[in-house]
């Protein structure tokens, strides 16, 4: 059974991966920091269907504190597939942007991918196999008003996606990186009315955790041993 890590599980996207993985025969780590109770009731979720779960809490912002809980996982074996979903919001226009919101987003987003990433690559490379997926967003390619901080974070993930699969590629781990558009949660339903989606998304809706998901699937399964270094998007048609 392969082992798989994800962060930030207990949002709705996270989850929704997390419930994927899950499924597809993986015993997954939830990882969460702040939501702890949230990323438990998932965790009892997937069990009682019959699957493999557990929570592992800690921050991806401490790279020490990360690097120990981290350490705990790898004495059952490697983490074989590693999901890099955790990200933060914190918006303002840059003029008006204090430091610590720069930080702090980028903190979450870039620097936990490393805190979280790195630890997990030598046991990796010794099985010879693994999957990397980094989840970026629309705002990253397309940029969008109030997150220059979010915008930077995310895209900061393409340029290490496309380095991190030529370091790893002869190992047999693909190292890609999904870019979500609008996608459905309680927040979306309130920023994005059906009159906005219309103008802003193609496909006139927003895309479901579940599409975005069964996306992270295949680019973890062995289907997909050949694709590595992309930048996925999952928007319905934006440009």
């Amino acid at each position: 059974m392969k082992r798989a890590l994800v962060t930030g599980a207990s949002g709705t996207i996270g989850a929704a991966i997390a419930k994927k993985l899950a499924a597809s025969g993986c015993h997954v780590y939830l990882h969460a920091h702040t939501q702890l109770e949230k990323a438990a009731a998932l965790a009892t979720e997937i069990v009682d269907a019959g699957m493999c779960a557990q929570v592992v809490g800690f921050d991806i912002t401490n790279p020490e504190e990360a690097r120990a809980a981290l350490e705990k996982t790898l004495v059952s074996g490697p983490i074989q597939v590693l999901v890099n979903n955790a990200g933060i919001h914190d918006d303002a226009v840059m003029p008006g942007m204090r430091p610590e919101q720069w930080a702090r987003v980028i903190n979450v987003s870039l620097n936990g991918f490393f805190n979280v990433t790195q630890p997990l690559l030598l046991p990796m490379i010794r099985t010879r196999w693994g999957r990397i997926v980094n989840i970026s967003s629309v705002a990253a390619v397309m940029g969008n008003h109030g997150q220059v901080n979010y915008s930077a974070a995310k895209a900061g993930l393409h340029g290490a996606t496309r380095t991190l699969c030529l370091e790893l590629a002869s190992r047999g781990i693909t190292v890609n990186t999904v870019a979500p558009g609008i996608i459905a949660s309680p927040a979306t339903v309130e920023l994005f009315p059906k009159e906005i989606l219309t103008k802003l998304v193609p496909m006139q809706r927003a895309g479901t955790p579940e599409e975005v998901a069964e996306l992270v699937g295949f680019l973890t399964s062995e289907k997909a041993a050949y694709i590595s270094g992309q930048l996925v998007n999952i928007n319905g048609g934006m440009a």
